[in-house]
């Protein structure tokens, strides 16, 4: 058997998330199904670095397949694609080792929020972007967002809590930019609490209406209480943009930090 690696992008529009449900279409049944008409195999089984929900986007997804197909990556790449809809593809099909597994070996992935602002809603971003009826102050979410980088306990921004071993996490980049009439908020991490992305962004979002002061979300990071925190921000402005692996073994997530669940 062999160990494939997908790097699969979708638009998660029409999908009802990633993970396989009984009578909904789903990325992971729709791949897998792909997969099994090329290879002609009865069982064939995505592993993915982490799902995503209904109606949440990814640029850079990552799986991993085993298969006994002796069809080379470039073919199989191409005849993948054959078979998929125009609402996903398959980036790159490359050999593993045996032992990779997307999940377990992902040490930081990199999601970005996409909210645009302003008095008009672009028709063609509705699907991509949380439409907000508000000029927003990007350079006072930026100042407050700098408080979440490092590891701290983010409770406050996970919905259901506890739903995870820990709820500590290690965020190593996050920045708000403004481009024309979108503000992009992207943050990398080891691990993703359920919605902890678009509750960030909900709370930032209230910094920059004016609602809330920059000090506001670190006071709600510290009282780890998701009453505190701004509301989730709806599923179309996310995007997995990026999910990296180690070089080698020394690199690992700490236990109870690696991410299963859905931002």
């Amino acid at each position: 058997m062999r160990n494939l690696k997908l790097i699969i992008r979708y638009d998660g529009t029409d999908f009802f998330g990633w993970q396989t449900q009984p009578g909904r279409r789903t990325v992971q049944e729709t791949v897998e199904k792909a997969i099994a008409e090329i290879t002609r195999e009865p069982r064939v089984r995505l592993n993915c670095s982490g799902r995503t929900d209904s109606g949440v986007h990814a640029v850079g997804q990552v799986a991993n397949v085993y298969t006994a197909s002796k069809l080379s990556c470039a073919v199989l790449l191409k005849a993948i694609n054959a078979k998929l809809p125009e609402d996903v593809g398959v980036r790159e099909v490359t050999e593993a080792p045996q032992s990779f597994c997307a999940n377990k070996d992902a040490v930081r992935k990199m999601y970005r929020y996409v909210v645009q602002d302003g008095r008009l809603q672009d028709p063609f971003l509705r699907k991509y972007a949380w439409f907000v009826r508000q000029h927003l102050n990007a350079e006072a979410m930026a100042r407050a967002s700098r408080c979440l980088v490092g590891r701290h306990d983010f409770r406050c921004f996970e919905t259901e809590w506890p739903n995870r071993l820990t709820s500590v996490r290690t965020v190593t980049h996050l920045s708000v930019n403004r481009f024309g009439e979108c503000i992009w908020i992207d943050v990398e991490a080891n691990g993703f609490l359920y919605n902890m992305v678009r509750a960030i962004a909900g709370s930032l979002v209230q910094v920059g209406r004016g609602f809330w002061p920059e000090t506001q979300i670190a006071d709600v990071l510290h009282a780890m209480d998701r009453r505190l925190a701004g509301p989730t921000a709806p599923p179309e402005g996310l995007f997995l943009m990026r999910v990296t692996y180690p070089e080698s073994g020394a690199d690992r997530p700490a236990p109870g930090e690696t991410d299963a669940s859905r931002s």
